[in-house]
């Protein structure tokens, strides 16, 4: 078992070698799913044929070249491990200049691994998924730039070209999402997804400012190296403005609005955005600029309380949700709470952040492609309401969504409990109230999980009787969908096992700062924890086996207490955000259109109207008589002097 610690105030930061053998051709990792995707769009619809076929072949091809560089930094020491590959100087102003590069180290390619492998698996059930779609080609096009997006922002060694791939990633969603643009409120979600996200991605560009300002610039080496030497109230400014960017990418509170209106994309892309890749970015930032968050203990532990309130909201919320797919993204959404919970514990809880985010995007992406298969069989309906007692009919995505199921409910043995409960010892170390406050949280956390996961799998797979529309006649979807699947729920069922086996937590150490971790208790004995969870645990599986599945389930929701019906509408935050941010925004946008209407155009038309008028006087006098010239004339003169006379 990995040793609970509590980490020293001095942080070190892990040297790096100049990339040699297959790391030097890391850069491939990203040029070949680009590649794919600008062959693919650019094709037109005749890439309808061969487009999702050369998806595919860029998808793995990539991770193949991703498994080598993994197979080769085994065999290396553990101080030759991380790797930097220039790859050319990107541009300059003045004495300052940013340089296009890579950092291939044992984060960075846990992340290549967890996004080519459920990647590529995700690109072969879309095969099936989409085969009849007519824009299907286009499709796999943007399914290949996600992938290159999300690597390139993965890979990076600087906080300017992570951005690329950071913007590079919510455009790929934003296409993702409303790929059946046709439909109104499709477009909308996208746009919703596209627009939250834009006010993280300006905290992450004001962040990279300061760190210019800061350090005097923003590759990972530089900022993580310098550190130690800056005052904290600017490490406190950029962890901050991390978060908020953290915040809009993995959907955490309290930009978490878009997450379930996401979920109108296809069903694939739910499960490569939303499970494995895009909402782990922000986790990935924070644990990344670990140097930084360790020297701001302030904004740290907001890290802490954004991640316990979006735990417990995402839970309330897939309590009350009847759209399998909604109830997933709620779900996505508190489990990526964990892993900020986690984070913002320092070097005691940095490891399990992405152990946990490793295992989560096998069981989550298993699910919501399980999903997919009952919306398949189910004549593309998502509500639970009308389903029941599938387990017979889809037997293949029962058994491989059962697994997910266990996993994220922490059943011993499988993936979930390795990493999950790891999370829940870590939040027990500490002193003062927070040990106690965050530990109690994912212990909660847990319960409830218990509960709405297995609602959701009661209410779909099992029940007292079938609650299905005299349209549908379920049937199981296709080998090329349920293959992917049954490869997933093997990862539910032993990647957590097999990481604990490799150790994966020091292998993750060095890059966390894992080498300033000392011997440390919780307040909680751990056999007191582990024992509490399960109790949890098990007794949220009870209560959803005596409501969902014992008893009737009604066709029509209930109306509810006020709680359920706050959860149902996502705790009102539409309404919140109408009232708080685009009420007054349209306001004072209006008044700005009106002003700019009133006094600049009103301007220019008021000196137009004046000039016309002036004009129209002055053109009377304009007769065309002699006679008129000449009196106009000696008055004139006349005038001219008297005027002489007066001054003499």
């Amino acid at each position: 078992m990995y040793t609970l610690a509590a980490a020293q105030v001095v942080t070190e930061v892990q040297p790096t070698v100049d990339a040699s053998g297959a790391a030097s051709w890391a850069w491939l990792l990203v040029a070949l799913p680009l590649l794919g995707a600008a062959i693919i769009l650019l094709g037109g619809r005749s890439a309808n044929r061969w487009g999702p076929t050369l998806a595919n072949v860029m998808s793995w091809g990539a991770f193949g070249l991703g498994a080598a560089i993994l197979i080769e930094m085994l065999g290396r020491a553990g101080d030759e491990r991380a790797q930097s590959l220039h790859l050319w100087q990107w541009f300059t102003g003045g004495s300052f200049e940013v340089n296009a590069g890579m950092l291939v180290d044992q984060l960075s390619i846990s992340f290549v691994m967890l996004v080519t492998f459920v990647g590529s698996l995700i690109h072969v059930y879309s095969l099936g998924y989409m085969e009849h779609d007519p824009d299907k080609g286009r499709f796999f096009g943007y399914l290949n730039l996600f992938i290159a997006a999300m690597l390139t922002l993965v890979l990076a060694d600087s906080y300017v070209l992570l951005f690329l791939g950071w913007e590079g990633v919510g455009l790929a969603s934003y296409l993702l999402i409303g790929f059946w643009y046709q439909r109104s409120d499709y477009a909308s979600a996208a746009n919703k997804a596209f627009i939250v996200n834009r006010v993280g991605d300006m905290a992450l560009a004001i962040g990279i400012a300061m760190m210019f300002v800061t350090f005097g610039s923003a590759d990972y080496s530089t900022v993580h190296g310098g550190a130690a030497g800056a005052p904290e109230w600017a490490l406190t400014a950029i962890g901050l403005l991390l978060l908020g960017a953290a915040c809009g990418k993995s959907a955490q509170f309290p930009l978490q609005s878009w997450l379930g209106d996401a979920m109108a994309g296809p069903t694939p892309v739910s499960a490569l955005i939303h499970a494995a890749t895009m909402v782990t970015a922000g986790v990935y930032l924070i644990v990344r600029s670990n140097a930084i968050f360790d020297l701001a203990p302030t904004a740290r532990l907001v890290v802490t309380i954004v991640g316990a309130i979006t735990l417990l909201l995402g839970a309330f919320i897939g309590m009350a949700k009847d759209d399998i797919k909604k109830a997933l993204a709620a779900s996505t959404m508190s489990q990526i709470g964990y892993m900020m919970l986690a984070a913002g514990l320092g070097p005691v809880g940095y490891v399990f952040a992405i152990f946990h985010l490793l295992t989560h995007g096998f069981f989550k992406a298993g699910m919501f492609l399980g999903a997919g298969s009952v919306m398949h069989a189910m004549n593309d309906q998502v509500n639970m309401r009308r389903f029941g007692r599938l387990s017979g009919v889809l037997k293949h995505t029962w058994w491989t969504f059962g697994l997910g199921w266990l996993a994220i409910i922490g059943f011993p043995g499988l993936s979930g409990w390795w990493s999950k409960d790891k999370i829940i010892e870590a939040a027990f170390v500490g002193e003062g109230w927070q040990p106690w406050v965050f530990g109690l949280v994912t212990m909660l956390g847990a319960g409830l999980t218990a509960f709405y996961m297995s609602r959701l799998f009661f209410m779909t797979f099992h029940g007292s009787g079938k609650r299905w529309t005299e349209d549908v006649h379920p049937h199981e979807s296709p080998l090329v969908m349920t293959v992917p699947m049954m490869i997933l729920a093997v990862g539910s069922l032993a990647l957590g096992a097999i990481l604990t086996a490799v150790k994966f937590p020091e292998w993750l150490a060095p890059v966390t700062n894992g080498g300033h971790l000392e011997h440390h208790e919780p307040v909680l004995a751990i056999p007191a924890i582990q024992i509490l969870t399960f109790v949890l645990m098990a007794a949220g599986v009870f209560v959803a086996w005596r409501l969902y599945w014992k008893a009737d389930v009604p066709v029509v929701a209930p109306e509810g207490s006020a709680l359920t019906q706050a959860a149902r509408t996502d705790f009102y935050q539409d309404d919140v955000n109408e009232a708080v941010f685009v009420g007054p925004l349209m306001t004072t946008a209006t008044g700005l259109v009106e002003a700019d209407d009133q006094i600049v155009d009103g301007g220019a038309r008021n000196l137009g109207d004046g000039v016309a008028g002036l004009s129209r006087v002055l053109r009377r006098a304009q007769t065309g008589f002699v006679r008129s010239y000449a009196l106009t004339m000696l008055a004139g003169v006349v005038a001219v002097l008297g005027a002489l006379w007066v001054m003499n």
